[in-house]
Order: structure tokens, then C-alpha cells, then sequence
């Protein structure tokens, strides 16, 4: 059995809610193959990617009156896990295979991985810019192809845009500027101000949507935030120069919130949904079309560079990786992540937490 690579018993997000239609669908999450459909009641579900009868994935069949039903052999599967029927079939005593606790919040669809006893929705971190009508958001998903970890580490340390992203909001005094790290109860916080500086083109064009000069000098800042098992909230923004940076009233400055949730699939491989929330000109799509289109071309950038970082480790697992000042983020996150699970294992040594059967 390989180790516990990630937290389970916690909230991720697994879709979001225009993925699940009326048909079966299927994502791995955690190393655990899944599919999710709508219930009698229109509430999206998940279990097990398993028949219990031949082991079929269960989403390859098609789902009729809030039932999933398998594309081998007609078996109905409820969202309890429970079989319900089989054509010709007395199906009492068939095997319960595993369901999972999902709650649609937030424009995303979470699920639980872990020990369903313990699924608690009010764990679910509050997003304040969700279902807010001050903010406009709109992001997408990318599929890597590398551990969750290192997605962390890219964007807790966001010194790689002077170089990855040098054609849109990089620029050489992210790098000449210090970086700050703490701890703000279960969050580690890194942050980097850049005063009296020229904004990149991503920030000049911000600047311009909200009706500013792009073409002064502007304070800048990243205050990145993560949580828990894998989120990551970035505040960034520009404000023109000497009008108070961060703490600048809105008629001087362009800011938002960079949204990263980064979903676990395999060890080696992420669900990465990105997205941003502003606080100007909510309502206007076209703007928010526009951010999202320069933003996912962004992460496009961080895409290639994730995945040949990851085939690079793998093809030298001896080699040792230096720690700088800059990589004190990732370095914390990591710490809080390695404690968790450190703690789920223990739990589940001493309870065998997860493996009961379902009754009938």
C-alpha cells in the first residue's frame, strides 16, 4: 500500500456544477475513482466508479429517474450505494459500495474523500466574494500532470512570474523585492509590496478597465493565503503611486482576488481550479470574459513548466532541493500538510475509521 500522500478527511472542490448534468460523471479524486449524478431530488451525489456485480464503471452507463444505472449489465445503483435493482436479479444481499459526502456551495462542488463519519459542511471554507453582487469572478479548470504540492510551492512563491510569466505580470522588481512569511492562525501568509513601480501589461489593462492611467507608476502587492488541504487565495493589485497601495480607496487602484482550489487526482496529478474575483465593474461580462482569457493563459504558462518540473523529479528521486528564503511558503504549507496526515493515520490505526460495509 503506498503512503498517504494527501489530507482526506477535509473538503475539496471535485467539479463545478455545470460538469454533472444528466449524465454520469466520472473524476478521480484522491486516487479514488468516482462518479457523480443527480439524485432523485436534482442534488449531485457520488460514489464508487464500481458495479458490485462485474466491477464496471459504473459511469459508463447512463443515469434514468435519479438512478444510476450500469451500461453492462442494467444494474440500478441509489446514491446510498445501495444496489436497488437488477433485471431478473434478487439483488438483497449485493455488496454496498462506497458513497461520499457532496455539498454544492460557492459555485463549486465539494466532496469529502475521507472518513464520511466525519464530513461536518460547516467546514467548508466562506468564500466572500461568492454569490456577492460587489464581485465578478470567473475562472476555469486545468487538468497537470503533477503531485498538488508542487502547484502549492508555484504559487506560494510567486518569484517565478519575472520569468514564466514575463509577457504579462511579470516584472524584475518581483524578485528584487522581499518576501514576507507567517502565520495567521491555520494560515500561512506570504507577501511581497513593490512601491513606486511600472505596472506589467496584465496591471496596465486592469488599470484601464477601471477607468485609471496605465501609463504612471503604481504600488503593488501579492498577499497569498493558503489553507488547508490545498487552497490558495491570492490578493493582488495595483494602486497608482503614493495613493496608499494596498489600503488606497477603490478610485485609485485595480485589485482582485486570485481563487486556487488544487484537487488531488493521483500522486502526480491535479485538478486545478482557477479562477478571479474583482471588486470593480462586477457586471460587466465582457471584462470578466477578457480577465479570464488573459488569466488562463497565464496559468497556461505555469502548466508546461509544472509537468517537466514533475517528470524531472521523478527521473532523479535521490536529488535533494534547496530551501531558500523564497520558498519559506511552500515549505510551511508543506509542514501543515505532512501534520495532518500525520494525524489522519493515526486516527485511523486506532479506529479502523472508513471500513465498515453498508447494511441493508
Amino acid at each position: 500500500m503506498h503512503p498517504q500522500s494527501y489530507p482526506l478527511n477535509t473538503w475539496y472542490v471535485a467539479a463545478t456544477p455545470d460538469e454533472i448534468s444528466d449524465k454520469p460523471f466520472a473524476r478521480q479524486i484522491c486516487s479514488i475513482k468516482l462518479v457523480f449524478f443527480r439524485n432523485p431530488q436534482q442534488k449531485i451525489v457520488a460514489v464508487e466508479d464500481f458495479c458490485p456485480h462485474r466491477g464496471a464503471p459504473l459511469s459508463l452507463g447512463f443515469v434514468e429517474n435519479g438512478q444510476l444505472v450500469c451500461g453492462y449489465h442494467g444494474l440500478r445503483m441509489g446514491d446510498d450505494g445501495k444496489t436497488q435493482s437488477m433485471p431478473n436479479q434478487r439483488v438483497a444481499h449485493f455488496p454496498c459500495i462506497k458513497h461520499f459526502a457532496v455539498i454544492e456551495r460557492h459555485g463549486f462542488v465539494w466532496i469529502w474523500p475521507g472518513d464520511q463519519t466525519l464530513a461536518d459542511d460547516s467546514l467548508i471554507p466562506e468564500l466572500h466574494w461568492a454569490n456577492n453582487p460587489d464581485w465578478g469572478y470567473g475562472g476555469g479548470l486545468y487538468h497537470i500532470k503533477c503531485d498538488y504540492r508542487l502547484m502549492i510551492d508555484n504559487l506560494m512563491d510567486l518569484t517565478h512570474e519575472t520569468y514564466v510569466h514575463a509577457s504579462s505580470i511579470g516584472q524584475k522588481e518581483i524578485d528584487e523585492s522581499p518576501v514576507s512569511t507567517k502565520m495567521e492562525g491555520q494560515t500561512v501568509v506570504t507577501s511581497r509590496f513593490m512601491d513606486n513601480v511600472m505596472a506589467p501589461p496584465f496591471w496596465q489593462a486592469a488599470l484601464r478597465a477601471n477607468d485609471l492611467a496605465d501609463d504612471v507608476a503604481v504600488d503593488r502587492w501579492q498577499i497569498c493565503r493558503f489553507s488547508l488541504p490545498s487552497h490558495i487565495m491570492i490578493e493582488v493589485g495595483v494602486a497608482h503611486a503614493r495613493k496608499g497601495g494596498y489600503d488606497a480607496p477603490k478610485s485609485h487602484k485595480a485589485s482582485s482576488i486570485v481563487v486556487d482550489f488544487i484537487t488531488p487526482e493521483t500522486e502526480h496529478s491535479i485538478w486545478y481550479f482557477w479562477g478571479m474575483a474583482r471588486d470593480f465593474k462586477p457586471e460587466d461580462q465582457a471584462l470578466t470574459q477578457t480577465i479570464q482569457q488573459g488569466q488562463g493563459a497565464i496559468f497556461a504558462e505555469d502548466l508546461e513548466v509544472l509537468e517537466r518540473q514533475q517528470r524531472n523529479l521523478l527521473d532523479y528521486p535521490d536529488r535533494a532541493l534547496l530551501k531558500l528564503d523564497i520558498d519559506a511558503g511552500g515549505v510551511q504549507a508543506r509542514r501543515m500538510i505532512e501534520r495532518v496526515i500525520k494525524q489522519e493515520q493515526a486516527a485511523s490505526a486506532s479506529t479502523n475509521a472508513g471500513e465498515k460495509q453498508c447494511s441493508k
